[in-house]
């Protein structure tokens, strides 16, 4: 797990001194070293810069940038199935001088250009730039567990990992884009491929960009895609047989992130995903594995259950019981780790937990996904639920139906905004087609109120489309059709934006089991109720976990992992309010309406304003424009 980032700069006058403070700038990535290398071409210079936390061979063969011939490689991440690569590579002809599984991408790079992603098991953001061709071809893993940014504008072009080494170029420009932020307000985070900068981008995970040097074109080209695998036939086979080749891959694949130099740990919460992973990695080993919990004073604490699971299977079990200080502590970290604006919450108990596992490990395993890709959020059967009363409705009067739930929401005083946001809602979502219907139910769930938005926003420009580019059409299940919405966007843009810069904050490698991208295609191929039926979650999975450890244990209603913000900011607190959305405060971005954010402030310190996240996601995005964006 490391830093990198890089130039293209047609202006020359970029040099060492200006890569080395892009790679300053994310040091806390990879505290072990830092490396950086700069290019003379006919055009441009090309700088490349590395910050290294030592994982896999920890000597200094593995720094970087690595060279191979006239290809040069920066890399975040980890390619677990190295080992069986380089052998295939050894068998091939190729000869290796470390152990490092960077080396292998610049070898397989030499085999088989740009189709060396497809042999890859692994979570990675790499770039590599070739001297001979004058080009620069970057790739992030197909889940987007490693963030990758880049920036074009005028005579320079830029990526990194993070968007604080690009801003530590002197010619980036930092102006915000006004879109991204109603997306941002919209979701509680700024979705790819946007940013929250103007002639900034995300590129989006299975994707690889080709820039071409020599004539400063931009190629975006899709390697993999979690709809496709959505879109083949359902599998024709039993539930037990499904089971044992589930279990047989969640084998595999659990202990491919085991393959480190260093220690490794696991995050543990008591419930099924992190459970899983516990046990199938405990069961075959004498030595313990080593798990970490947090809990709270206050708010949902899920540490008894993990204590209990850990007893069970033998780990080596860490719990700390975190203070409200120490929790609100965070508050204040949280605009310099999270470049953007930023809002989910439960990323002050990911970094907690994250400086707990530091202590003791360099790598933690933190089982994310399994929501996503079995089926398992309490949303989806209400989803199901609602989609079954919809479809009682001739689709012929749907469109009619729609029509009226938006004139009676117009008629509705602005006052009355959750009465407003309901009946807006009903009239979007209904849809003569289900699976469209699916994903408007889905869109307006994650939605903010629009009254709340118009009032709100300056610039009332119009979000993304519901589907993100989604092709319905493709899918089996409209259920299917929300989960694929999730695993491509929320997943990527909050949960693993989440995970990896809480870690990364102290220098902890952050791996995630359940995003192997073979899990996700086996699944994605099983008979729908084979994930769930009814009111049933995750079914195949939950089976799984029974045979490690018993029912009576797991049967317990499902929990999150947050903090008891909103009573904070009532409370404790309400000072950050004062302070950062101030008429003064809220005026100098220019915009949002002062008068309103006022209103909805005083509304909700007497606990009567409706759509409480916009609070959170307002004083996040206050904090975060105080950091980044003084004079």
């Amino acid at each position: 797990m490391c830093g990198i980032t890089g130039f293209v700069d047609y202006g020359h006058g970029s040099d060492q001194d200006v890569i080395r403070a892009m790679v300053k700038a994310v040091d806390y990535r990879g505290p072990d070293s830092q490396g950086s290398e700069v290019y003379e071409t006919a055009t441009a210079k090309v700088g490349l810069g590395h910050s290294r936390l030592s994982i896999i061979d920890t000597s200094e063969a593995g720094n970087q940038p690595m060279s191979f011939g006239h290809t040069t490689v920066v890399f975040n991440g980890e390619i677990y199935n190295f080992r069986e690569i380089q052998k295939t590579l050894t068998d091939l002809g190729h000869t290796f001088q470390s152990q490092s599984d960077t080396e292998v991408i610049l070898h397989a790079y030499r085999q088989w250009g740009v189709e060396l992603v497809h042999h890859f098991i692994g979570m990675f953001a790499f770039a590599i730039y070739d001297e001979q061709e004058r080009e620069l071809r970057i790739f992030r893993d197909r889940a987007g567990v490693k963030p990758l940014y880049y920036y074009y504008h005028e005579d320079l072009f830029l990526f990194g990992s993070e968007l604080k080494s690009m801003m530590a170029h002197p010619k980036f420009e930092k102006v915000i884009d006004e879109q991204s932020v109603v997306a941002y307000i919209n979701l509680g985070y700024v979705p790819s491929p946007q940013s929250i900068f103007r002639n900034t981008n995300k590129l989006e995970p299975g994707h690889s960009l080709h820039y071409s040097i020599s004539n400063r074109e931009i190629r975006i080209t899709k390697y993999w895609d979690v709809t496709e695998f959505y879109s083949k036939p359902k599998e024709t086979i039993s539930y037990d047989e499904a089971k044992d080749q589930l279990k047989g891959l969640l084998h595999s694949a659990f202990n491919y992130r085991l393959v480190s130099d260093v220690p490794v740990g696991l995050f543990l919460s008591g419930g099924y995903d992190s459970t899983a992973v516990a046990a199938i990695l405990q069961k075959d080993r004498t030595e313990k594995i080593k798990t970490f919990t947090i809990g709270f004073e206050e708010g949902i604490n899920e540490a008894p259950y993990a204590k209990d699971t850990a007893e069970y299977l033998g780990t080596d079990h860490t719990e700390y019981i975190c203070t409200e200080q120490e929790a609100q502590s965070i508050i204040y970290d949280l605009p310099f780790y999270f470049d953007e604006p930023f809002a989910d919450q439960s990323a002050i108990p990911t970094i907690l937990v994250s400086r707990i596992a530091r202590e003791s490990v360099k790598v933690a395993l933190s089982a994310d996904g399994g929501d996503e890709i079995f089926s398992g959020y309490d949303f989806y059967v209400r989803l199901r639920n609602w989609q079954d009363t919809f479809n009682k409705i001739p689709s012929w009067l749907k469109s009619a139906g729609g029509y009226a739930c938006h004139l009676a929401a117009n008629l509705v005083p602005s006052s009355r905004i959750a009465q407003k946001h309901k009946l807006h809602s009903v009239g979007e979502s209904l849809h003569p087609n289900e699976k469209i219907q699916a994903l408007n139910f889905y869109h307006n769930a994650i939605s903010i109120p629009h009254v709340v938005k118009s009032n709100l926003l300056v610039n009332r420009l119009q979000n993304h489309p519901n589907g993100l580019g989604l092709n319905v059409d493709q899918f089996k299940n409209d259920i299917e059709v929300v989960m694929a919405m999730d695993f491509k966007h929320y997943l990527q843009n909050d949960i693993l934006t989440k995970v990896d810069r809480s870690t990364m904050s102290v220098s902890l490698e952050g791996r995630e089991p359940f995003l192997d991208h073979r899990i996700i295609q086996q699944v994605a191929a099983l008979p729908f109720e084979f994930k769930s039926k009814g009111p049933e979650r995750k079914i195949l999975l939950k089976d799984i976990v029974h045979d490690y450890i018993p029912k009576s244990m797991m049967d317990r209603p499902k929990s999150g992992f947050g903090v008891p913000i909103l009573g904070w900011l009532r409370n404790d607190l309400s000072f950050l309010l004062d302070e950062y959305m101030s008429e003064q405060g809220i005026s100098k971005s220019g915009l949002f309406h002062p008068d309103y954010v006022k209103e909805i402030i005083d509304q909700f310190k007497s606990g009567k304003f409706y759509y409480t996240p916009v609070i959170w996601r307002l004083l996040m995005f206050q904090m975060w424009f105080d950091r980044w964006m003084r004079p």
